[in-house]
Parts: structure tokens; C-alpha cells; sequence
């Protein structure tokens, strides 16, 4: 594993944390440097950003209300946040709470609105501005649907910040506090919480650095870009040890009902184009991605500004692993030998000790 995360490191990654925990062990690795400037280490369970992986706490609640009938994967968002959905062909009564976990919406996704322009001054510009959830989804809802709900996938942020909304408006409880509730305290993961749009990271971190256009150098990027990724599609914090734990009981079945587990995990294909390894599958909430060693794994996830972590874990719940990388190119050649060494080291990470 050591070795593997220096092949990450070697991609041009500043620095890179991997965390693997069996039933007979735990194991770690470290790369790279943690700071650029003053050059030291990554730390042991640094605190993460954890971007997108949120979405997976996120669709588990919604999942646990499913199993109480207090909603229905089958009902609109019409019916639950009336009039919220609306206008320039996007209609809420013809999207589910399904198509909202699983991205199949066809709603835009309004991150596109929030960083029209790829580059270091619009970060610096507009890295400090907040927006309620509400105006995030009027964004999205200024453009016409990419297809019509339920016939194809297409990542949208847009997905869950609705479903945030959905939560509060069913339980009068913000998702925030249901997830401490239901997850966080039922877990003991003391290290995980829900900032919001709070821009600093607790100590210890490596710091993030992020390449805005070609040629050009890295950027300190560790304060967050808090246009986005500051609610229910990407806001959280915490570690990889608590990443782990978290991951494994959702998949041993800790979390959820049978029924509700095993609704989670029935998955769409994804299209060819999705940047997700062949014969990826996205459940709600949760990727299934094939092993090479047979089987596949469950996982999700999330990246920002400088930062990319990958959570997984066998099927069964038995070996969970964490990886965070924390720089990221804008090449595209050089962001694919990244995301390449990335998804080996999972791989061999988790075949290993099958």
C-alpha cells in the first residue's frame, strides 16, 4: 500500500493519506508532504473535507425515513416541496425521490452557475460568497432539463440539495441535525461534522492546492470555494478513520433495514462518458464499482478546489479503505494518470486482503 500511494504521489500529487482497516488490522500510508511551504509530513488521520461523499450520509437518512413511511422513493418532489420545481421545461411532478438519490433528474447542476469560469481570480473573487439552497436550485432551474426524469444519469449537485430540502420539510429538522442524530452519535464519529458553509478546517490537515489552468502553478486552495459544496451535496468534515467506520456499517446493514440496504444498492448503469471505471453502477447514494479481483465494492466520492477522497468498502462491510489526495492538475493527461493510480490503489488495497 506504501508503495502505491507513492505511485499516487509520483503523478504530481503533493501529498496523499491512505487509511485501510480488516477485521485483523489496520493499515497506513503516507506520501508527499502536507504543506508545500513549510514541507511537512501529511498527518496521521488529518482531517478530510469530504466533499461529495456527504451525499452518502445524506441518502441514508433519506433511506431511514423511508423504512419509517414517513416517505416514499416513489414520490415526487411536487408533492414533498410544492412549486420548489418548476419552469424552463423542469417539471417536479414528474421527478422522484428515486431519481433524486440516484441522478437520474435530469435536473442541470447549478456548480456550473456558481464557477461559470475556470480560473484562479474567479476562486479568489468569490470564494467567501454563501447562498441558501434555495437560490442554488433557482440557478439550476434557470435551464432546461438535460432529459426527461428517469430515462438516463447524469451527475447533478442540484440532486441533493433537494433532497436537504426534503428532509427538513418531512421531519421539521435540518439535515444537518438528522445526521448527527441518526449516523454521527449512533457511531461515536467524534471527528465528523457538518460546517456548512464554515470555511476552516479543523488541525490537523494538509493543505489543498489546486492547478486552475495549464502551465499556470498551484494554488493554496484550503479555504473552500463555499459557492459550492456548502450544504447537503458536499459540505461535510472528518476523518478517514471515521470515513471507514461509517462506510462499513452501512454496508453490514448498522444503518438501514434489509429492504431499505437493499434499495440503496439497486444501481444503474452508468453511461460510457461518466469518467467512472467500467461496470460502475450508481445506487442512491452509493457507487457499486467492480474488483479486479472479483466482486466490486460499495463507495462514493467527493473532491473540491485541491482535494480528492475516495471512501469504499467490500460489500459485507469487512474492509473499508480511505484515500485522499490533495492537489489536483488541470491537465487532463495528468489528471487521468491521477485518477488511474488512485483507483488501482482501492483496488489492490481491498483485493489484498480478500
Amino acid at each position: 500500500m506504501q508503495r502505491d500511494a507513492d505511485a499516487l504521489r509520483d503523478t504530481g500529487v503533493t501529498g496523499v493519506a491512505v487509511r485501510l482497516e480488516t477485521p485483523r488490522e489496520t493499515v497506513t500510508a503516507r506520501s508527499g508532504v502536507g504543506d508545500l511551504v513549510t514541507g511537512r509530513p501529511v498527518p496521521k488521520d488529518g482531517f478530510l473535507r469530504l466533499g461529495s461523499t456527504t451525499k452518502t450520509f445524506v441518502a441514508t437518512v433519506m433511506m431511514q425515513l423511508v423504512g419509517e413511511e414517513r416517505i416514499s422513493l416513489d414520490q415526487t418532489v411536487e408533492e414533498l416541496l410544492p412549486g420548489v420545481v418548476s419552469g424552463t421545461g423542469n417539471d417536479g411532478r414528474s421527478i422522484t425521490v428515486r431519481d433524486l438519490l440516484r441522478h437520474t433528474s435530469g435536473l442541470s447542476d447549478y456548480v456550473y452557475d456558481v464557477f461559470p469560469s475556470p480560473s484562479a481570480q474567479t476562486y479568489f473573487a468569490d470564494r467567501w460568497r454563501a447562498y441558501e439552497p434555495e437560490e442554488l436550485v433557482d440557478l439550476a432551474l434557470r435551464h432546461e432539463p438535460a432529459f426527461p426524469a428517469g430515462t438516463r444519469w447524469a451527475y447533478s449537485n442540484t440532486n441533493y440539495v433537494l433532497a436537504g430540502m426534503i428532509i427538513e420539510k418531512v421531519t421539521g429538522r435540518t439535515w444537518e441535525q438528522q445526521v448527527h442524530s441518526r449516523i454521527l452519535r449512533p457511531l461515536g464519529l467524534l471527528h465528523t461534522d457538518t460546517p456548512g458553509t464554515r470555511p476552516f478546517l479543523p488541525y490537523p490537515h494538509a493543505a489543498h492546492h489546486q492547478q486552475f489552468t495549464v502551465d499556470e502553478p498551484l494554488v493554496d486552495t484550503t479555504i473552500p470555494y463555499r459557492p459550492f459544496d456548502s450544504g447537503a451535496d458536499g459540505s461535510m468534515t472528518g476523518t478517514a478513520r471515521d470515513l471507514n467506520r461509517f462506510f462499513a456499517a452501512l454496508a453490514s446493514g448498522r444503518l438501514l433495514k434489509p429492504a431499505e440496504l437493499a434499495a440503496m444498492r439497486s444501481a444503474v448503469p452508468l453511461p460510457q462518458d461518466s469518467g467512472h471505471p467500467e461496470g460502475t453502477r450508481d445506487g442512491l447514494g452509493l457507487f457499486f464499482t467492480p474488483l479486479s479481483c472479483g466482486g466490486g465494492y460499495l463507495g462514493h466520492g467527493g473532491s473540491g478546489f485541491g482535494y480528492v477522497v475516495r471512501a469504499a468498502t467490500t460489500v459485507d462491510g469487512r474492509r473499508a479503505v480511505t484515500v485522499s489526495a490533495h492537489s489536483r492538475s488541470a491537465d487532463p493527461r495528468t489528471a487521468a494518470r491521477q485518477e488511474d493510480a488512485l483507483r488501482t490503489l482501492i483496488d489492490r488495497a481491498l483485493c489484498r486482503t480478500a
